[in-house]
């Protein structure tokens, strides 16, 4: 649509996504395949194991569970959709179908965040307060606690994208990116308001930031409650228990602070892409291979309930 002379209202985006690497497309998309087929196989593998091993069915693998179920949404909200748009030639997506993939990714994306602070808040509670831990973690206040984090992510999520799709978009539509992400968007809005750009970084400082520094405060009161355990295996059986759900935090937290706690963000879109291929692709590969690998107790549930299917496939 048309207003005056010059400016034309948007009414669909198109994804530049790696338009800019036509040779690279088939070999992207191959890759990008493998790595999202071996994700999901490696979360559903936890939720099964979690559920079939009746050793596992604590508090911490509870919201294992649930950060996997959580991760496999994450990354059908932009993967498949990026793999398609890999093999066409037309790009475009509607501002409507933009809207909701925002709205999925950052509220997925928040509660994630919050997720992993519930899990620091799990482990402060098992390895500072032992004894009390049942009381403390018993089945419904985790049940509460699951739901108060996802009410929160997509509250957030409910604001951002309400504060990016509050005004028409103007003359250009191409979104440099391969998903509908915040500051991509946000450029091509006929209103540059500061005060809408300030709100939402405000809300990613609240949802990424505090939720690190509440990690960090967690490990905290960990790292001084095993110092106080008289025998080092005691202590290097403590910190295993935290080393895996460490790892993720750092590699989470670390790509979401380069993307979203810095106002420039979108100044550069080729890095921003590539920053945002490692937290929606690899990442999410990561996190299931950190969690069967280091995890000891995951890794011998495996094991049993595998040999239990051998056997009863051999019977």
């Amino acid at each position: 649509m048309k207003l005056g002379n010059e400016t034309w209202i948007v009414k669909e985006f198109v994804l530049v996504g790696f338009s800019n690497f036509p040779d690279l497309k088939p070999t992207l998309f191959s890759l990008f395949l493998l790595m999202y087929l071996i994700t999901l196989s490696g979360n559903i593998t936890i939720i099964t194991i979690i559920y079939l091993d009746h050793t596992l069915h604590t508090p911490m693998y509870c919201f294992l569970g649930v950060l996997s179920l959580s991760e496999t949404c994450y990354t059908l909200v932009t993967i498949p959709n990026m793999l398609v748009h890999l093999l066409m030639e037309n790009q475009v997506i509607s501002i409507s179908s933009c809207r909701a993939q925002m709205f999925f990714f950052l509220g997925l994306g928040c509660s994630h965040c919050f997720l992993l602070t519930l899990m620091g808040y799990d482990r402060y509670v098992a390895i500072c307060h032992p004894l009390r831990y049942p009381m403390i973690m018993n089945p419904s206040v985790c049940i509460r606690l699951g739901a108060l984090v996802f009410c929160s992510g997509f509250l957030v999520a409910i604001i951002e994208t309400c504060l990016i799709f509050s005004s028409s978009f103007c003359n250009d539509n191409r979104v440099e990116h391969f998903f509908c992400d915040i500051a991509p968007v946000l450029k091509l809005s006929c209103t540059q308001s500061i005060a809408k750009a300030l709100a939402i970084f405000f809300l990613s400082v609240i949802v990424v930031l505090v939720s690190f520094l509440l990690i960090l405060l967690s490990y905290a009161f960990i790292v001084a409650a095993i110092l106080r355990i008289p025998s080092a295996e005691g202590r290097r059986k403590a910190f295993s228990t935290c080393a895996s759900h460490l790892t993720v935090v750092i590699v989470h937290f670390g790509c979401a602070s380069i993307i979203y706690l810095r106002p420039e963000s979108g100044s550069n879109p080729e890095k921003d892409r590539m920053v945002a291929v490692f937290y929606t692709v690899v990442t999410p590969l990561l996190n299931p291979v950190v969690y069967t690998l280091r995890n000891k107790e995951v890794r011998v549930a495996l094991k049993r309930t595998l040999g239990r299917r051998l056997r009863t496939q051999s019977l």
